[in-house]
């Protein structure tokens, strides 16, 4: 059974600092590019970051670009996203999820707010 459990989430200042993480089980992690997804309220769930299964190549979304980095360990089957310079804006539910494989987790809350 394929499963994805975020973690990390929390109430942060305007330019602070999470750390994200998602535990991935039930399929080959290595064998898959991840991405990290997030969904403010009233708004439709937005792509945020993306890595191939390998690691060696990542991509963001503009709003976050030069701020958040993805990285993963497939030695523990887990991907992470680093978030520095926190906005109000960055506030929402931050999902994980294997490209073309399984369904949405519980996800983890991220509040940006002073």
């Amino acid at each position: 059974q394929v499963q994805f459990v975020e973690s990390g989430g929390g109430l942060v200042q305007p330019g602070g600092s999470l750390r994200l993480s998602c535990a991935a089980s039930g399929f080959t992690f290595s064998g898959y590019a991840m991405r990290w997804y997030r969904q403010a309220p009233g708004k439709e769930r937005e792509l945020v970051a993306h890595i191939t299964g390998a690691g060696d190549s990542t991509r963001y979304a503009d709003s976050v670009k030069g701020r958040f980095t993805i990285f993963r360990d497939n030695g523990k089957k887990t991907v992470y996203l680093q978030m520095n310079s926190l906005k109000p804006e960055d506030t929402a539910v931050y999902y994980c999820k294997a490209l073309g494989k399984g369904d949405w987790g519980q996800g983890t809350q991220v509040t940006v707010s002073s």
